[in-house]
């Protein structure tokens, strides 16, 4: 018989488009699931909850082998614009939502989401950079203790 997750623990360490919404796609396939999700934004993860930042996250094509592209190719004026705008498109065409209305989503649907501390003081930022659904900016340490039983994911 196989075991049932019963809580996951997400840390989002990444700012791009395709570095953040894995782990906002786990969280929310998670909470419909009835597990509880614990999201913890590390380091330019911070970009997806940043209020200034969130809505400007874009596909990163320089040194992205999944864009099976040469890096000159990608570092072409405009290739980032082109790159999220289609990624946009096609994340519409199967009804997900953008950044801010997913944390939203996630929040409403009962997720808890934390800010790491050291990121925070490293980058000199506070709860007022961050987007309401910020619970709380959080050690290590307390997000260990917050994932306790739980299976942990890198994105």
């Amino acid at each position: 018989m196989s075991e049932h997750i019963n809580k996951v623990s997400i840390i989002i360490s990444k700012g791009s488009l395709e570095g953040v919404y894995p782990g906002l796609i786990m969280a929310n396939g998670a909470r419909m699931e009835g597990i509880e999700a614990t999201l913890f934004f590390t380091f330019f993860g911070l970009d997806a909850i940043m209020k200034k930042r969130l809505k400007k996250l874009k596909v990163a094509t320089v040194g992205n082998p999944a864009m099976h592209m040469p890096t000159m190719l990608g570092m072409l004026p405009g290739m980032s614009a082109f790159a999220t705008s289609m990624m946009k498109k096609e994340m519409d065409k199967i009804d997900i939502p953008p950044v801010d209305e997913f944390l939203e989503m996630i929040k409403d649907a009962g997720a808890s989401l934390y800010a790491c501390k050291a990121t925070v003081d490293m980058f000199k930022l506070s709860m007022d950079d961050f987007v309401p659904q910020v619970d709380a900016i959080i050690n290590v340490g307390t997000f260990y203790e917050l994932s306790a039983g739980a299976q942990i994911i890198f994105t």
